[in-house]
């Protein structure tokens, strides 16, 4: 996991220090993670501010929940208004509640009417709006879990979803807000920041880079959970088209494009542990100038930035090193031990922003995507102790029981592509 918090543009996938969140939520430290996220999130009202200290003013928290649940309907209610900036602002409200706490059991009784109002608002909306309401859709379904309600959903959703990632008519902020589209639709976004015919990088502004960036971090999401022979298709055709988006003009690209390779070398000598490409030793070199360039066109902030990044991408590449940054949420940890692993992470952490902790401990559909087994009851948290050697013993354990698990994943994979075959 790079060491510096670097903070990327519109659609970027680093972030803030959640140490530096203002959510009365976020006071108490002991929930913090080490890993930083990008928020992007806008602040509370003075009545949604009231939601978070309602507790501590009236003692009953069954008041400040029929509370919190009256807002959200109100919230959900405004996505038929009639002003956009009115649609816009729920979408903002929806989005920090949604992110905050697990909901299932209210969500699921108004999954239908929280659908159909977010789908209008991408098909209406303009720019930030249609952006919020994407945002919407991804935290509905991380709420849902897995199951035929959230691909219910998902098929209901996916044709406008395409549309708007392909129509460059739409803001580019608009487009870069849906991450769940095919890798096929999403490389036809990015793709026009390969190199030219010329071989030189092409220009864009900063909107559309943004967007690009965006568009390959959805890509590479997609492809750490690819089958394996989908994944070897896509390392031959796609290896010396993701290096040219080295040599973008724009900083947050090549840092994406970076670590994008790196994914791909991980997938790869999963395979085959001596994988190597024949362009290999060239990229090293590429990736180690870069590891220590100091342009002076570019900002002191820029320049570290890239020298961080890109000193752990080179060590990758030449010689298989992993993340490995010990996550700690609540009485619980757990390990970001694969370029995989991080991807998934970072790319949760975009969208719930400073609630990730809270979907860590009690979202089941997080737990399951990092093996975390069942929420653990409040009490039973609240009660035990554990020495820092039994928890060295049990992340050791769990980092083995996860390599395992992975690579009988992977096999079902391949079983399962052969028999679409």
């Amino acid at each position: 996991m790079p060491k510096d918090k670097r903070r990327r543009g519109k659609g970027g996938r680093g972030g803030v220090d959640l140490r530096q969140q203002s959510d009365d939520e976020l006071e108490n430290g002991d929930n913090f993670s080490v890993v930083s996220s990008q928020s992007d999130t806008h602040s509370y009202s003075a009545d949604d501010d009231h939601l978070q200290r309602g507790a501590e003013e009236d003692g009953s928290e069954s008041n400040v929940q029929e509370e919190f649940e009256e807002k959200l309907r109100m919230y959900i209610d405004g996505l038929t208004q009639k002003s956009a900036k009115g649609r816009t602002d729920c979408l903002r409200r929806l989005r920090q509640a949604l992110s905050k706490k697990c909901i299932y059991d209210f969500i699921t009784d108004r999954k239908m009417t929280m659908t159909d109002g977010v789908e209008r608002c991408v098909k209406k909306g303009k720019g930030e709006e249609a952006a919020a309401a994407c945002i919407c859709l991804n935290l509905l379904l991380l709420q849902l879990g897995p199951g035929e309600e959230s691909e219910e959903i998902y098929q209901q959703l996916r044709p406008t979803l395409v549309t708007l990632m392909a129509d460059k008519c739409v803001s580019a902020r608009a487009r870069s807000a849906d991450a769940i589209d095919t890798m096929n639709c999403l490389e036809n976004v990015f793709k026009s920041s390969y190199l030219k015919g010329d071989r030189t990088p092409p220009t864009h502004n900063p909107d559309i880079c943004a967007l690009h960036a965006s568009a390959l971090t959805a890509w590479g999401l997609l492809l750490s959970i690819a089958p394996p022979g989908v994944v070897n298709d896509l390392i031959d055709s796609h290896l010396s088209k993701v290096s040219e988006l080295l040599l973008s003009k724009d900083i947050e690209l090549r840092i994406v494009a970076g670590e994008t390779l790196a994914l791909i070398y991980e997938l790869a000598r999963e395979e085959d542990e001596d994988f190597e490409d024949r362009g290999m030793e060239q990229l090293c070199e590429q990736l180690k100038q870069m590891s220590t360039e100091s342009h002076k066109y570019t900002s002191k902030k820029d320049r570290r930035q890239q020298r961080s990044s890109f000193r752990q991408i080179h060590d990758a590449i030449q010689q298989g090193v992993s993340p490995n940054t010990c996550i700690k949420f609540g009485k619980e940890s757990m390990m970001i031990d694969s370029w995989a692993r991080k991807w998934q992470y970072e790319s949760l952490c975009h969208t719930l922003g400073s609630g990730m902790n809270v979907h860590l401990q009690e979202n089941d559909l997080l737990r399951d995507i990092f093996q975390l087994g069942a929420p653990i009851p409040a009490m039973a948290a609240a009660t035990s102790r554990v020495s820092k050697f039994e928890r060295q013993m049990y992340n050791i354990a769990a980092f083995k029981a996860r390599t395992k698990a992975r690579s009988k994943f992977r096999d079902k994979r391949v079983a399962s592509v052969s028999s679409d075959n």
